[in-house]
């Protein structure tokens, strides 16, 4: 098995609800997502991808479809909870407003991610690893042989 690591960034805002510290003000992060997938290398002297598990291209693809182009300069709020008002308020005005069915913490962006990855990836890929920056030093880990 081979792993392979594709890097990726965006800028997303997230209001979370109820929290108790500063960060419980609407606030953006210049989010930097690690995507690693394994599987074995194409081993066929014909096929284009000879030598490679996947594409980094097609990784590429999936991950900007999937989460970047969605998440990228907009607001992520618990759509179950009353900060709904405040993002249907923003989109009144204009923002692009993602609703969720979670507190959109690093943490649950993750599973949310993983989620989102997993269903796009080729037969014989498997998602393996993410890791999701909020900041320079602070960011959460999905390992996929703990879930």
């Amino acid at each position: 098995m081979i792993r392979i690591t594709k890097i990726f960034t965006f800028e997303t805002a997230h209001v979370l609800y109820n929290y108790d510290g500063k960060c419980k003000n609407m606030h953006g992060h210049s989010y930097k997502l690690f995507v690693t997938v394994k599987g074995k290398p194409i081993n066929d002297i014909n096929h284009p991808k000879n030598g490679m598990v996947v594409d980094f291209g097609d990784i590429k693809t999936i991950v900007k479809s999937e989460i970047v182009d969605v998440w990228d300069h907009a607001v992520l709020i618990n759509g179950l909870s009353p900060h709904k008002e405040l993002g249907e308020s923003l989109e009144d005005q204009g923002h692009k407003v993602i609703y969720c069915t979670f507190q959109p913490t690093c943490e649950n962006m993750l599973y949310a991610i993983a989620a989102k990855i997993k269903s796009k990836l080729p037969e014989g890929i498997s998602l393996a690893y993410l890791k999701l920056h909020e900041t320079e030093n602070s960011y959460g880990e999905w390992f996929a042989e703990d879930n």
